[in-house]
C-alpha cells in the first residue's frame, strides 16, 4: 500500500512522516496508529513518528522499527510520553557502540518493563542500569576503542520483564553488578548468567528477591505445623520464577507440602501469615478430605466440588482457631455481583468465587437468590457436625444443576478477582478408575539396573567470599570428595624406620603429654567418697563449738585430652618441586612428616583425620580422605598415605570449609585444624591474586566462630607476605623444609599441651 492508498488524509500524512518503505511496517501501520492515537496526545504523536523514522534509518532492518511502533504506546501509557527522549538517547548510544543488535530486544521488552515500573523515574533507573551494563561489558582490543559487543546485554534485555517481576530495581542492580563483576571477561559464562541459566545466577536472583523468603521462615513454619496442627509433614519450596505458561500453585503429595519460595505482603497480610494460611488450608484437607472418583464428572462439577470442599475444611479450621476467619477473609477475593456480564462472558469462575466468599463471610452482602439458598443449605449441613467430602460433593452437584447457564460455555472467561491464591490445587481430591492419556507413566524405566554402580558422591557447594563487594558468592565452589587411592604400606614403615632416632625423642615427649588416669578434687559438699582429713578437722571444729566446714567429700575426674584434629594437606602441583638444598621433593618430605605426626597422634590417643586437597577451577575442588576419625593408623591408612600425589591448584577456602564440616561434628573440647601448604591460595580461573587469599581469610574467621582453631604450617619462604593476612598469628613458616619431619610433630605437641 502506498501513501496515496490511505483513505484518510491524516493517515497519509503520518505515513509520509515516518518515511519508510518496509512492507512489514506498511501492513500494520494503521493498526499501530489507531492504538497510538487512543493513548498518546497530539504533541506526542509527532515525537512518536519522528522516533520511529530515526529507528528505521539505523540500518538494523525492520525489527527495531516494528518493535518500537508496537511497544511505545503501551510504554507511554504506563510511564508517560516524557520518557521518550531518554529511551531514544539509549538507542543512539547502542547504535554508536558495537551493541546495535541489542536495540531490538531492548525495544521489544520496553512496554513490559514500563508496566512493571509504572513511573518515569523508575524507568530512568532501569535505563541507567542498562547503559552501565553495556559500557562495562563491551570489549576492546587496545583498551581505547570499544570493539566487541557485550555478550550478555541481549540476554539481559530479553529477561528484563521476568527479572522485574521478581526483583525491585535495587535487587536488579545488585544482580547485574554481581554478573558484571564475575563474568566480564568470560563471554559464554556471561551469557549463561544473564539468561538466568547458570546455577549461581539463580542463586543470586533468589538472594535478591523481595518478600518473605521461604528459607528465612522455614523453621517458624515447621514449628507452626507441629505446634498448632500436630503435623510434621516435609515442607518443599517451589519457584514461581521460571514457568511463564502456567504459574504453579501450592499442593501436597507423598513427597511433602509444596509452597512458594517467596511470598509478598498482600491485602494487609504479611508474607509469613500468607504461608500460614496456605499450610492451614492444606492441613484441613489432610485431616478431613477423602478422594472422590471423578471419571463421570464434568470440569464444572469438579470445580464446584472443589470450591465447596475448600469452604468445608476452612469452616472446620475456623472452629479450631476462630482467628483464622480474619486471615482467610483478608486473602479471599471479594468480587462484585456486577463485575461479570453473562451475555458476553463465561461467569462460572465469578459465581464460584462469590459463593466461596459467601460461605465464609456472614456479612457477604450478595443478593443472588440461588447463592443465598445454597449458603443456607451449606451451613445447615455443617451445623450437624463435620459432614464429609461425599456429602458436600452432593451439595455441589445440586448447585451445578441449579445454576448452569448456556453462557458458561463461552470462550471468554472472567478471571478478574477470582483467584484464591492461598489454596492448593486440590489434586489430592480426585482418583480415576480408568487411566487416561494424561496418566501414562513415563517413569517406569528410570530406575537404575541392579548391577549399575553409581560412581562418586555428589558435590557439596560452598560459598566464596568476594572482598570487592564484601559479600559471599553463593554456591560458588563445588567440592568433590573421595577416598584416596592406595599404594604400598611398607613404604611408610620404611619412612618411620628412617626416622627411628627422632621417633625415640618424640616418644619421651609423648609420655609427658599422655593423660593421667585420675585427679582428686577435694573440698566438695557432695562427692563420690569421704575426704578423711577434712572430715576429722570438721569434727574437731564441731566439738570445739566452731562452725565445721561442710566440704568433707571429694570426687575424681580423668585428666584426659579431649582433642579432635584435622590435618589438611595441600596437594597442589608445586609439591613436586625439589626442596632447596635437598634431593627430595616437597611432597616426599611432607609424606615423611605426616607419617611421623600420624604415628605420634596415634600414640597419644587423640582423635584425628587426614585429608588432602587440590583444585582445577571452582567447579572441581578435590577433597581426598586419607584417614578417617574412626580409623586407626594401620596398613590401610598407610597405603593411602604412600600413594600421595600432587597436581593442579590450591583453592584453600573451599577445602577448609569442607574439612570443618567433618571436624565441627566431632564431640571434643578442643578442635584443631592444621593446614600444611607450600604456597598461597590460587587457581587457574582467578585472575585477582587477592581474591582467594581473602576468601581463605574469611574461612578462618568462620572456623573461629564455630570453635575450630586453625593453624597453618607453611613451607613457602615468601609466606610472610600473605600468610599473616589469612591466619593472623596462627602460623609457622618452616624455611628449611628438610627439617619438616622433625618440626611438624613438635609443633603439634606445642599446640595441644
Amino acid at each position: 500500500m502506498s501513501e496515496t492508498e490511505y483513505q484518510h488524509p491524516l493517515m497519509r500524512a503520518y505515513w509520509a512522516q515516518i518515511d519508510t518503505r518496509f512492507p512489514q511496517v506498511e501492513a500494520v501501520f494503521e493498526d499501530v496508529m489507531a492504538e497510538a492515537l487512543a493513548v498518546i496526545t497530539r504533541e506526542g504523536i509527532d515525537a512518536y513518528l519522528e522516533a520511529a523514522r530515526v529507528i528505521g534509518k539505523l540500518g538494523r532492518g525492520v525489527e527495531p522499527m516494528l518493535a518500537f511502533l508496537e511497544e511505545w504506546p503501551s510504554t507511554a501509557q504506563a510511564v508517560g510520553e516524557a520518557a521518550l527522549p531518554a529511551v531514544m538517547a539509549l538507542v543512539q548510544r547502542m547504535q554508536k557502540s558495537p551493541n546495535g543488535k541489542a536495540i531490538t530486544p531492548f525495544l521489544q521488552t520496553l512496554a513490559a518493563v514500563a508496566r512493571r515500573l509504572q513511573a518515569q523515574e523508575q524507568l530512568q533507573h532501569y535505563l541507567d542500569i542498562t547503559l552501565d551494563f553495556m559500557e562495562r561489558t563491551t570489549g576492546s582490543i587496545h583498551g581505547h576503542h570499544t570493539t566487541f559487543p557485550s555478550p550478555g546485554l541481549p540476554e539481559f534485555l530479553a529477561q528484563a520483564p521476568n527479572l522485574l517481576n521478581q526483583l525491585t530495581l535495587a535487587g536488579l542492580k545488585n544482580w547485574v553488578e554481581y554478573g558484571i563483576r564475575n563474568y566480564r571477561t568470560h563471554p559464554e559464562r556471561q551469557k549463561d548468567y544473564f539468561s538466568v541459566q547458570s546455577a549461581d545466577s539463580r542463586a543470586v536472583l533468589q538472594r535478591e528477591r523481595h518478600g518473605t523468603l521461604f528459607m528465612d521462615v522455614e523453621r517458624k513454619l515447621d514449628l507452626y505445623l507441629r505446634g498448632l496442627w500436630n503435623d510434621a509433614e516435609q515442607l518443599v519450596p517451589y519457584s514461581t520464577a521460571f514457568d511463564e505458561l502456567r504459574k504453579p500453585v501450592p499442593y501436597y503429595d507423598k513427597l511433602g507440602m509444596r509452597v512458594p519460595d517467596v511470598q509478598d505482603d498482600a491485602h494487609g497480610v504479611s508474607g509469613l501469615d500468607r504461608y500460614r494460611a496456605t499450610l492451614a488450608h492444606m492441613v484441613g484437607h489432610r485431616r478431613w478430605t477423602r478422594p472422590q472418583v471423578a471419571d463421570n464428572w464434568s470440569p464444572f462439577q469438579r470445580m464446584a466440588v472443589e470450591f465447596f470442599e475448600d469452604c468445608r475444611v476452612e469452616t472446620l479450621l475456623i472452629r479450631v482457631y476462630p482467628g483464622l476467619r480474619r486471615l482467610f477473609l483478608a486473602l479471599h477475593p471479594q468480587p462484585l455481583e456486577a463485575d461479570c456480564d453473562p451475555q458476553t462472558t463465561s461467569c462460572l469462575r465469578h459465581r464460584m468465587a462469590m459463593l466461596s466468599r459467601a460461605l465464609l463471610d456472614p456479612a457477604h452482602g450478595y443478593a443472588d437468590a440461588d447463592l443465598n439458598t445454597f449458603v443456607a443449605r451449606f451451613h445447615a449441613v455443617m451445623a450437624q457436625g463435620e459432614s464429609s467430602t461425599k456429602e458436600i460433593a452432593a451439595l455441589a452437584l445440586s448447585y451445578v444443576a441449579k445454576t448452569r447457564r448456556q453462557s458458561d460455555q463461552l470462550a471468554k472467561v472472567h478471571f478478574d478477582n477470582t483467584v484464591i491464591d492461598y489454596r492448593d490445587d486440590n489434586r489430592h481430591m480426585w482418583q480415576f478408575i480408568e487411566a487416561g492419556d494424561e496418566e501414562e507413566s513415563f517413569d517406569e524405566n528410570r530406575k537404575a539396573a541392579p548391577d549399575q554402580e553409581i560412581q562418586g558422591l555428589p558435590p557439596r557447594h560452598y560459598p566464596e567470599w568476594d572482598y570487592n563487594s564484601q559479600t559471599y558468592r553463593p554456591d560458588w565452589a563445588s567440592v568433590y570428595e573421595g577416598l584416596h587411592a592406595s599404594g604400598n604400606p611398607a613404604d611408610i614403615d620404611r619412612l618411620l624406620a628412617k626416622h627411628s632416632a627422632l621417633a625415640k625423642q618424640l616418644k619421651k615427649m609423648l609420655d609427658l603429654l599422655k593423660p593421667q588416669d585420675k585427679v582428686r578434687i577435694r573440698y566438695q559438699e557432695e562427692g563420690s567418697e569421704l575426704d578423711l582429713d577434712v572430715a576429722i578437722r570438721s569434727l574437731i571444729d564441731f566439738k570445739g563449738g566452731a562452725n565445721p566446714d561442710p566440704r568433707i567429700n571429694m570426687s575424681h575426674r580423668t585428666d584426659g585430652r579431649d582433642i579432635a584434629v584435622m590435618l589438611l594437606l595441600d596437594l597442589s602441583e608445586s609439591l613436586n618441586d625439589k626442596a632447596a638444598g635437598s634431593d627430595q621433593t616437597i611432597l616426599e618430605l611432607s609424606q615423611e612428616a605426616v607419617s611421623l605426626l600420624a604415628w605420634a597422634i596415634e600414640k597419644l590417643g587423640d582423635s584425628f583425620a587426614i585429608a588432602g586437597f587440590h583444585s582445577n577451577t571452582r567447579h572441581d575442588v578435590r577433597y581426598l580422605h586419607i584417614k578417617g576419625y574412626r580409623e586407626h593408623f594401620d596398613d590401610e591408612v598407610k597405603a593411602r598415605l604412600a600413594a600421595m600425589q600432587a597436581g593442579y591448584s590450591t583453592r584453600m577456602g573451599a577445602a577448609m570449609r569442607h574439612a570443618a564440616h567433618y571436624l565441627g561434628a566431632r564431640p571434643a573440647d578442643k578442635k584443631l585444624m592444621l593446614i600444611l601448604t607450600d604456597g598461597k591460595p590460587s587457581d587457574v580461573d582467578t585472575h585477582d591474586e587477592r581474591l582467594l587469599i581473602e576468601d581463605a581469610r574469611q574461612a578462618v574467621k568462620e572456623l573461629d566462630q564455630d570453635g575450630i582453631f586453625a593453624y597453618c604450617i607453611s613451607l613457602d619462604p615468601k609466606a610472610d607476605e600473605y600468610v599473616g593476612d589469612i591466619f593472623g598469628r596462627q602460623y609457622t613458616v618452616i624455611d628449611h623444609i628438610e627439617r619438616l619431619p622433625e618440626r611438624l610433630p613438635q609443633l603439634f605437641m606445642a599446640l595441644t599441651k
